[in-house]
């Protein structure tokens, strides 16, 4: 059983042998488009006829839970099932079948298994600017804003990277509102004292 020839991307003609795995760029030898080729020397291995595949198990080994005709390589740090290499996942240095992890996903008994996040930054940020809608609940919400930035800045921010320029604006609004409140009670306080 020969291997199946490796043919130009551009005219589909076969490429000889040595232009392949070469270090620059050679001609097709029939459209002289400029090609670097790279194959596995497996391509070129011969395949006994009726060969079977290796046996992966030997007597008295243990085999793969999900995978009976694989040597399993550790247990589930979840279950204890054996698992070969393929259905090995590790998480922070722990080991768990597929089936552990699905469960860890859905009801929450992975700890470090995350696929959701409290979104700090922008519960910060809508605390310090929705309530400017209906500004005396400013006198609340910013301060509450503010320390919810300031204690979260270090926080994960999202599954995806995210910058902290909505901590920034959520504590400079913040900053601004509490200002504004010191302000008006300071004009408030001066006004009272002079009309007395």
């Amino acid at each position: 059983m020969s291997p199946a020839p490796v043919k130009c991307p551009k005219c589909q003609a076969p490429l000889d042998g040595g232009s392949l795995n070469q270090p620059e760029l050679l001609p097709c030898p029939n459209c002289q488009t400029p090609l670097q080729v790279e194959v596995y020397p497996a391509l070129f291995r011969r395949v006994a006829a009726g060969r079977s595949g290796d046996l992966v198990v030997v007597d008295g080994e243990a085999t793969c839970f999900y995978h009976p005709a694989k040597k399993a390589v550790r247990p589930c740090d979840g279950c204890g099932r054996f698992m070969c290499a393929l259905c090995d996942c590790e998480l922070l240095g722990a080991h768990y079948c597929p089936a552990c992890l699905e469960v860890g996903k859905k009801k929450g008994k992975i700890k470090s298994l995350e696929n959701r996040r409290m979104l700090y930054d922008s519960l910060a940020l809508g605390l310090a600017f929705w309530p400017l809608l209906c500004w005396p609940l400013t006198v609340f919400s910013a301060p509450v804003a503010l320390f919810i930035a300031i204690r979260h800045w270090n926080s994960p921010r999202s599954i995806i990277h995210r910058t902290r320029i909505r901590f920034v604006f959520a504590i400079i609004m913040a900053l601004l509102q509490i200002a504004g409140w010191v302000l008006l009670i300071f004009t408030l306080v001066n006004n009272h004292s002079s009309n007395v």
